[in-house]
């Protein structure tokens, strides 16, 4: 279906592929990989048509209609949710809106002269609307918003005003109502929650075409993709398998190479060492000369690129009391909304409690709750009840607004010297590292970085001199798998208290003992972390279909 042959592509300077070749064939659903600046995204474009190889052919099966959802997800405002996701199917939509212009106009008294007419061209378009099964449609994009946690407002209101995370769903949806023969899905995953995320699983199962994507989350990608395509040092290289699977086969294929490579050397050595030690003499001349004419024709084995992954050790945080965070009889409400009545939790030292509710369960207010009890300044204060933070308790809080507190015409740099002034140079760059800044990424002010460069940033400002209580909301947003290895490694180790939301399940099974969940039932408390919660209840999010 899908064939790139002998591919090369130059961006400026930059190689991104050499003589690459890959395919993908009707039914298959396979994952991209490889490092930032690799080319992922450039492949994405030649596929769809939008940029041309230097050299080499795309080939797509004729007729083949190709769907592909980027990070960039254009001007939508001005129309409903569902007005949006329909105008990718064509006329379909134009007629919708058409219809609801109308529908409009029929009840507004100051067009009532023009009532027949508005009538009629009404009857017209919505007899085309009926012929090409557009209610059928309008049916099927709601079902897939609603998959992806809309609810019925939202999916009435107007898109212009949705955040950028909802309008990546927007986007999302419009492809996958289209049902293309091909798919090219360029991070789905990102800005989605738990629920939704399992939803999109259990779409993308059932799907029938081609389908190509990227994604940070190791489980999502784990559980769609039966086949893996690297992009790496000019070269595409296909493993059959998942992510795991391309990943334990990756390391056996460095092992092979880095002795391969050692095996080289010494042979090379050795005999550069015979040639050293006999140039001279005439009586070794003809030896010499052949074992030279043989070094010559050798093929060079390179040794495998090694990617590079700084491992973040924390400092001991000081000790807090053995009491944390304490709930009691908690009240909460937004507008005539309730979130809470009557919550009691309590968190104590050690415990690594992840928060698990759909949208609007009131996770990221639980956050606030216990950040603005311990800076006022923080969050926000219950209706009734009270939140109390134990004794000598140090509270690190990451939030999504964390990121706009930097300082734009700061360098990464001076962020981190500005913030700790006694560390030194060579500490502080050591730091830069762990979080992905390596080189001159530690000179790039703040305000010219990519979300997930500035979440890193924050990350390392907040772990570098450690409190003994994290908070984290959605701390793995927009953060790559290498980073969120280096994340969950360090958290791994941490001695301190937690309290998390995350829609990253291989994050949640790593790092919590303990599991809240809210649902409109009420909230509940499970010992034991998130992997015994789902063994417990047979479902991965609250409110959900048993998993399989």
């Amino acid at each position: 279906m899908i064939r790139l042959d002998n591919i090369s592509k130059q961006h400026g300077h930059q190689i991104l592929l050499i003589d690459a070749s890959m395919g993908l064939q009707k039914g298959e659903k396979a994952g991209l990989v490889g490092p930032n600046g690799a080319g992922k995204t450039t492949l994405f474009r030649m596929i769809a048509g939008q940029e041309q190889p230097d050299d080499g052919q795309v080939t797509i099966d004729p007729g083949m209609t190709i769907g592909y959802f980027s990070q960039d997800v254009g001007e939508m405002s001005g129309m409903s949710a569902v007005a949006a996701v329909m105008d990718g199917v064509g006329p379909v939509s134009a007629l919708a809106a058409e219809m609801a212009t109308l529908e409009a106009a029929m009840v507004d008294p100051a067009r009532a002269d023009e009532m027949d007419a508005l009538v009629a061209r009404y009857g017209e378009v919505q007899g085309r609307f009926e012929e090409l099964d557009g209610y059928a449609l309008e049916a099927r994009a709601r079902e897939v918003l609603a998959g992806l946690s809309f609810s019925a407002e939202r999916m009435d209101g107007d898109v212009g005003l949705l955040s950028g995370g909802w309008k990546m769903r927007v986007a999302l949806a419009r492809i996958l109502l289209m049902r293309p023969d091909g798919m090219l899905l360029d991070e789905p995953s990102n800005h989605l929650d738990l629920e939704s995320l399992i939803w999109l699983e259990a779409f993308l199962a059932r799907y029938e075409g081609a389908l190509l994507m990227t994604s940070h989350d190791r489980e999502f990608m784990n559980r769609v993709v039966g086949k893996v395509i690297e992009i790496d040092g000019g070269g595409l290289t296909t493993y059959s398998g998942n992510f795991d699977f391309y990943e334990a086969q990756r390391a056996i294929g460095e092992r092979q190479r880095q002795a391969q490579f050692e095996r080289q050397q010494a042979m090379l050595a050795k005999e550069m060492k015979f040639i050293e030690r006999f140039k001279a003499r005439a009586s070794h001349a003809a030896q010499v000369q052949s074992r030279v004419k043989k070094l010559d024709k050798i093929e060079k084995v390179e040794p495998p690129r090694r990617r590079q992954s700084v491992r973040f050790e924390f400092r001991e945080p000081p000790r807090s009391g053995d009491d944390v965070a304490s709930f009691r009889d908690v009240h909460k409400s937004y507008g005539a909304q309730p979130i809470y009545s009557g919550l009691d939790f309590l968190l104590r030292r050690k415990e690594r409690w992840c928060v698990l509710g759909a949208n609007g369960a009131g996770k990221s207010t639980l956050l606030k709750l216990v950040a603005g009890a311990a800076d006022p300044a923080q969050g926000i204060g219950p209706d009734r009840g009270s939140v109390t933070i134990g004794a000598s308790v140090r509270m690190g809080y990451f939030a999504q607004h964390s990121m706009d507190l930097l300082d734009g015409d700061q360098t990464v740099f001076e962020s981190l010297d500005a913030a700790f002034p006694q560390a030194g140079t060579g500490a502080l760059k050591s730091l830069a590292g762990c979080f992905g800044f390596s080189g001159d990424d530690v000179e790039k002010p703040c305000r010219v970085l990519s979300g997930g460069e500035k979440a890193r940033l924050v990350m390392a400002l907040m772990l570098f001199d450690p409190p003994n209580f994290l908070v984290l909301d959605e701390p793995t947003n927009h953060l790559d798998m290498a980073t969120k290895e280096v994340l969950v490694a360090a958290l791994e180790a941490f001695e301190g208290t937690m309290l998390f939301v995350s829609h990253d399940r291989h994050f949640l099974a790593a790092l919590s003992n303990r599991v809240l969940e809210l649902t409109p039932e009420g909230v509940h408390q499970y010992g034991g972390g998130y992997t015994e919660y789902v063994a417990r209840t047979g479902q991965e999010a609250p409110g959900l279909h048993p998993v399989s």
